[in-house]
């Protein structure tokens, strides 16, 4: 065969070639539109700025609230009394009327004092009557003196001898809550301050002083009140007379107490007293 024999296979075409496209142009940037003042933002900080009435009133507001809660708690406090007798308050009643009336007569007594100083002629002499007359009531309650007036006498048995001192102390402190200025017991022990009781089976021992059932405990002062006192509902009475002890007890009023038992005082080894302060 001759080589000039035609290739049956085309030639590849070239590519087309594209005409060359114009240049972009470039985007300009757009320009920041102006914020817009939000207003309520402004206001809401605004509010939050406490003018002087606003913190006035915020004040008032925080004073009312700490009164509200003090009160509260002074409820809460007598919510003790809403459970008691009828019986009971009354006795309360009587304590804190004897004890206001004490007081008051303390204070016109301390002003008629003060008055006679100060219009006194002689107010050195009368300065010294004063100062004799409050030795002798310090006596009295420091139990370095006798003492009379009226008062009461409770007589206290203890048959199967299961009082405790605790429960002489009880008494006593029943009765000076009552407004007893002068106590004794049995006639021979005088109650003052400092006084103690030990229990001594059968029997109390009071400052060193052995004392047996039956104990009589005689006190000076307002009669009715010291009565009601030793005869309050779970008081002295009810103790001595109940499954615990299992005695018995009589409260008697009287016009003229008289106590004669004296405490022995004894020297401070520690305590001295004070320098007067200077104005």
């Amino acid at each position: 065969m001759s080589d000039d024999t035609p290739d049956p296979t085309p030639a590849a075409k070239p590519d087309p070639v594209e005409p060359p496209q114009p240049d972009e142009p470039t985007p300009m940037p757009q320009p920041k539109k102006p914020r817009t003042p939000n207003l309520a933002l402004r206001r809401l900080k605004a509010g939050f700025k406490p003018s002087r009435g606003q913190a006035i009133v915020a004040v008032v507001l925080a004073l009312v609230a700490c009164m509200a809660v003090v009160q509260v708690r002074v409820n809460r406090a007598d919510d003790g009394y809403q459970n008691a007798r009828r019986e009971d308050l009354i006795a309360i009643l009587d304590g804190l009327g004897q004890n206001t009336r004490r007081l008051e007569s303390e204070i016109a007594e301390l002003e008629e004092r003060k008055n006679s100083l100060s219009s006194s002629a002689d107010k050195a002499q009368t300065a010294r009557e004063q100062a004799e007359a409050q030795v002798r009531v310090l006596g009295i309650l420091a139990g370095t003196l006798p003492a009379q007036g009226p008062g009461v006498r409770i007589t206290l048995n203890d048959p199967d001898g299961k009082m405790t001192s605790s429960n002489l102390l009880d008494a006593i402190e029943e009765l000076r809550d009552a407004g007893a200025e002068a106590i004794q017991i049995n006639g021979s022990a005088r109650v003052v301050a400092s006084t103690d009781f030990v229990d001594e089976s059968p029997g109390i021992r009071i400052d060193g002083q052995k004392v047996n059932s039956p104990y009589v405990i005689e006190a000076i002062g307002e009669s009715h009140n010291l009565a009601e006192a030793a005869s309050f509902p779970g008081g002295l009475v009810s103790e001595v007379t109940g499954p615990q002890v299992g005695g018995t007890a009589e409260v008697t009023e009287l016009a003229l107490v008289q106590i004669t038992a004296l405490h022995a005082p004894e020297e401070h080894r520690y305590a001295r007293p004070a320098p007067s302060p200077t104005k």
